[in-house]
C-alpha cells in the first residue's frame, strides 16, 4: 500500500503543536503547584510560629530585623543569580525563602483575627484566580501596563516607606488601595509573562528554573495582593 507523503507532512505540524499544548499545561501546572506548595508552607510556618510562640520571642531580639530583611535578600539572590545557579539550588532558595517569608509574617496572627485573616485569604485566592485566569486567556497584549504597574509599585514602596514615620492612617488607607490595583494588575500580566516564557522541547535544567521564577513571581503577587486587602478588611484583636 503506498504512503500518502503529503498526509504525512500535512500531521507532522499538528502533532508537533499537540506536543506544544501538552507541554504547555504541564509547564504552567507545575508553576501553580510549586506557588501553591510555596504558600502553604508560608501559611504553616506562620502560624506555628506565632502559636509556640517563636515570633514573639524573635520580635525581642536583634534577629527580628533578619528575619525581616531576608526573604528581601533571597528574592534578590534568585533573581540575579537564577541562571549561574544549579536547579536543586534555586528549586532549594526558593523553599527556604517560603520558610522564611512565613516566619516574617507571624505577626499577622497577632494583629489581626483568625477568622478575619482565613476571610482576607479566600477574597485574595479568588481575585487572584480571575486575574491569572484573564491573564493566561486573553488575547490582549498586556506589555503596555509594564510601565505603568512598576511605577505604582515603586510609589507603593515609598510611600509605605515614608509612612513608616509618619503613621498617617489615611496614607495607610490610600497605599493599601493603590497596592491592590498594583498587585491585580501585576498577577494578569505576569500570567502572561509566564505563559510567553514558554518554549516546547527545552532542556529539563533551563525549564524547571523557569518554573521556579514563574511561582516566584506569581507567589509575590499573591503575598502582597492578600497583604494589602488584610490592611483594608482585616478585623484588628481588640
Amino acid at each position: 500500500m503506498p504512503i500518502d507523503l503529503n498526509s504525512v507532512r500535512s500531521s507532522r505540524p499538528v502533532m508537533a503543536q499537540t506536543g506544544a499544548d501538552t507541554g504547555l499545561r504541564d509547564y504552567i501546572r507545575a508553576i501553580y503547584t510549586y506557588m501553591a506548595g510555596g504558600l502553604a508552607l508560608t501559611g504553616a510556618v506562620a502560624y506555628c510560629a506565632y502559636a509556640y510562640g517563636l515570633y514573639a520571642a524573635i520580635a525581642r531580639t536583634p534577629l527580628f530585623l533578619l528575619v525581616v530583611l531576608a526573604p528581601l535578600g533571597m528574592v534578590m539572590f534568585l533573581s540575579f543569580r537564577i541562571n549561574k545557579m544549579s536547579l536543586a539550588t534555586a528549586q532549594t532558595t526558593y523553599w527556604v525563602y517560603a520558610t522564611t517569608m512565613g516566619l516574617s509574617l507571624a505577626g499577622i496572627f497577632m494583629m489581626y483575627t483568625g477568622q478575619s485573616i482565613a476571610r482576607v485569604f479566600f477574597i485574595s485566592s479568588a481575585t487572584f484566580g480571575a486575574m491569572s485566569l484573564y491573564g493566561y486567556t486573553t488575547k490582549s497584549d498586556l506589555t503596555r501596563w509594564g510601565s505603568f504597574l512598576f511605577m505604582g509599585l515603586i510609589g507603593v514602596i515609598i510611600a509605605s516607606v515614608v509612612n513608616i514615620f509618619l503613621k498617617s492612617s489615611a496614607l495607610q488607607f490610600a497605599v493599601s488601595v493603590m497596592g491592590v490595583l498594583v498587585f491585580v494588575g501585576l498577577t494578569a500580566y505576569d500570567t502572561q509573562k509566564i505563559k510567553e516564557m514558554y518554549v516546547y522541547a527545552e532542556p529539563g535544567d533551563t525549564q524547571g528554573k523557569k518554573i521556579v521564577m514563574g511561582a516566584l513571581r506569581l507567589y509575590l503577587d499573591f503575598i502582597n495582593l492578600f497583604l494589602m486587602l488584610l490592611r483594608l478588611f482585616g478585623g484588628r484583636r481588640s
